[in-house]
């Protein structure tokens, strides 16, 4: 059981990196901040006659670490001025005898003029990894400023640019990012405290205490309350959401981001075939995307293609997974005939390979013959393969990874120091480079939090959720968060509360303008239904 969840680690939504820790790590906080517009340097301080230099830094440091920096700004949502604050900076979670023992990162948006707080959505976002920053879902889909993306799946070409967000949620309720401890600028207090951080009930304890402490110290208690994740993301929110409400928080709405709520139906590990079955509907879409299907599928289009794969799938293929070897040498070539048919492989090889498929040798196998691998967290992209033969059946890279990588880290880099004038010389991690081994805390199993999320909608019948997934999605397929919500056995009354949409995208669905504005109308409705309770 130990190298399955060793195994688990190691495939979790950010498994493409090597999510080690390192030695270089900076414990504290980055240095001290001061109030003030954007683009304004914070006064360093002056040591008195005599007194030592490093001994004045350390009291300045104690005496303004826990400052935000407040600026003001404008954007146009939908063809309307909005006025908001933006506010950054760090926040202390401490333990039950006062002490601190992290500080964890935050940039907040607060609509100005827009009534009381009380009457005032408050959003709280967070990415997932475990390991990543809150700037893929900042920059964008939620924030006022996003990333500039190409119209087509290609790696864009720097420089890198943001432009005003038309489709930020900012017009409909307030926002606050949140990066866990060991993402972004969040660290633990002291090295050997982060281990305290880095497990799934530890992280869901540490991103709870910031919840309770922002709605404290920015009195946002009467607020309607809404929490967003990506990925890992929506375990952590799942988890919260359960968490929470027993600490008496309760949420009007979740949005559900590319899910991650049980890992069985996504983490190949042996004896597991769950995969094979959520995994092929997806290499269904992508195989069609990149007109790898026969003549009559590319012709019926994607949507009678993925009701076909998936009929298949739940009637037959199952079936055919649990036979194993007391399959018919006729069967078993019925079988891969039909795979080869959906997924665009050659037969003999699926044959070969047990009626198996896993993702990272689809990647790799579909455009083999144009020296193309497809990407992970977004089947639509192409990366270059090497003419060199190699023994390894997986991509060199994930071209839909480096297609947001850089363009989202060099921007935010600038835009956190000139726009929201905070300034800092630790590193902002943004996506593993924080985070090393992960305790998930399971005995037997895998990871999941569905039935958290189970218990706080019973708890809270009042909470909407809205779950959203993209079509070619290769890290956390459709299919499998629709196997985890079959299995709940939700109240008819609860079941009403979920909506699921699936997007003509990846992963990040929101790098695709369509799927970008179509989220935000989702977003919107469920806010809109979590209000009217």
């Amino acid at each position: 059981m130990r190298r399955t969840l060793s195994l688990i680690a190691s495939l979790s939504l950010m498994m493409s990196l090597s999510l080690t820790a390192l030695s270089g790590q900076e414990p504290g906080p980055p240095p001290a901040q001061t109030k003030g517009q954007a683009k304004v340097q914070p006064a360093p301080a002056k040591a008195k006659a005599g007194e030592p230099a490093k001994e004045k830094r350390e009291a300045s440091k104690a005496a303004t670490e826990e400052e935000p920096v407040v600026t003001h700004h404008q954007v146009h949502i939908d063809g309307q001025e909005l006025k908001y604050t933006a506010t950054a900076g760090l926040m202390p979670i401490k333990d039950a005898r006062g002490e601190v023992e992290a500080r964890i990162f935050f940039m907040a948006y607060t609509r100005d003029e827009a009534g009381p707080l009380e009457s005032r959505p408050l959003l709280f976002s967070f990415n997932g990894g475990p390991g990543s920053a809150s700037v893929w879902l900042h920059l964008g889909a939620l924030g006022p400023r996003r990333v500039v993306e190409p119209d087509e799946p290609v790696i864009p070409t720097p420089p890198f640019r943001l432009v005003e967000n038309d489709a930020s949620w900012l017009d409909r309720a307030d926002l606050v990012f949140i990066d866990p401890v060991g993402t972004g600028f969040s660290r633990a207090a002291r090295p050997e405290l982060t281990t305290k951080f880095h497990s799934l009930r530890g992280d869901i304890d540490s991103v709870g205490e910031f919840i309770r402490m922002y709605l404290t110290r920015y009195d946002r208690w009467a607020s309607p309350l809404y929490l967003i994740g990506e990925s890992y993301g929506t375990t952590r929110a799942a988890g919260l959401a359960g968490h929470l409400v027993d600490q008496g928080i309760a949420f009007n709405g979740l949005v559900l981001v590319s899910c991650a709520l049980d890992f069985q139906g996504f983490v190949f590990t042996p004896g597991n075939d769950l995969p094979f079955l959520t995994y092929l509907p997806s290499y269904a879409a992508a195989a069609w995307y990149h007109k790898r299907l026969p003549a009559d599928l590319q012709q019926a289009g994607l949507a009678a293609v993925l009701r076909e794969v998936e009929r298949w799938t739940d009637r037959e293929y199952a079936s055919i997974l649990a036979r194993g070897d007391r399959l018919s040498d006729d069967e078993r070539h019925q079988a891969a005939a039909r795979l080869a048919r959906y997924t665009g492989l050659d037969a003999a090889e699926i044959e070969a390979r047990g009626l198996r498929i896993e993702m990272s040798y689809f990647g790799r196998e579909l455009l083999k013959s144009r020296r193309r691998s497809i990407g992970r967290y977004d089947a639509r992209y192409q990366g270059i393969e090497s003419a060199v033969p190699t023994q390894v059946n997986r991509p060199s890279f994930d071209p839909s990874l480096a297609a947001v990588r850089a363009p989202y880290t060099s921007t935010f880099s600038h835009y956190i120091r000139t726009e929201l004038g905070y300034k800092s010389d630790v590193p902002y991690y943004i996506l593993g480079e924080g985070v090393g081994r992960w305790d998930w805390q399971r005995q037997m199993g895998y990871p999941e939090t569905t039935h958290a999320l189970l218990d706080a909608m019973a708890k809270n019948p009042h909470m909407q959720v809205l779950i959203a997934s993209g079509y070619y999605d290769l890290a956390t397929p459709y299919r499998a968060v629709e196997h985890a919500l079959a299995g709940l056995g939700l109240d008819p009354s609860l079941r009403k509360n979920i909506v699921v949409e699936t997007y003509e995208a990846g992963h990040m669905m929101y790098i695709h303008a369509p799927s970008l504005h179509k989220l935000k109308r989702d977003g919107a409705a469920l806010i809109d239904r979590g209000l009217r309770k």
